[in-house]
């Protein structure tokens, strides 16, 4: 068994998935034609998916309140400042700014422009 995909539900679908294109570097592997919008999005290592879609079943988590701590995507950066800086400028803030952690690894927690959390990370030790 492996994972194939997470999904979260944001408010507009076809926004997100461009921003996590041009911004994140992610490749639109499936756009759904339903009502729900659903892209079905690459990262660049092509082992990873993600899907952002709006289903009206279901109500959007109120992620500006949420606490990055409860969920985040994380993302490995060869430089966290940069890549923060850069993120900022594409619409991302700041949620929390870069520290380093116990094990050594710098990392900074910025939100989407739809407040998803996203980390970046530099680890001391790289996990993959």
């Amino acid at each position: 068994m492996q994972v194939e995909h997470v999904a979260w539900q944001v408010p507009d679908p076809v926004a997100t998935a461009a921003w996590y294109v041009e911004c994140m570097g992610f490749k639109v592997v499936r756009r759904g034609k339903g009502p729900s919008l659903a892209h079905f999005l690459g990262d660049s290592s092509g082992h990873v998916i993600i899907e952002v879609y709006n289903n009206s079943a279901a109500s959007i988590p109120d992620y500006p309140s949420m606490s990055p701590l409860h969920l985040h995507l994380a993302f490995t950066v060869a430089n966290v400042a940069e890549t923060r800086d850069r993120l900022v400028k594409a619409g991302a803030t700041i949620a929390e700014d870069i520290s380093i952690t116990h094990a050594g690894d710098e990392i900074a927690m910025l939100r989407d422009p739809w407040s998803f959390p996203v980390q970046l990370i530099k680890r001391a030790v790289p996990m993959l």
